[in-house]
């Protein structure tokens, strides 16, 4: 197994449907220019509010890649 060096990056997605679609769609716009994503971990969650009801989900998570040679 060879020693692998990744690299962070921190990331809002936000979705009107869900906190997981929040985070599907920050992970496909990563994927477009990122190489290599191997985990993600959420930070926060939070939202806004609109007659009693959540109106928009935003996730922070923090995404993990590998660092090419």
């Amino acid at each position: 197994m060879k020693d692998h060096v990744y690299k962070l990056i921190e990331l809002t997605g936000t979705s009107t449907t869900s906190s997981d679609q929040a985070i599907e769609n920050a992970l496909k716009r990563a994927h477009k220019t990122l190489k290599n994503l191997n985990w993600f971990q959420v930070t926060e969650t939070r939202g806004s509010i609109e007659k009693g009801k959540v109106a928009h989900w935003q996730v922070t998570i923090k995404v993990g890649f590998t660092l090419e040679d």
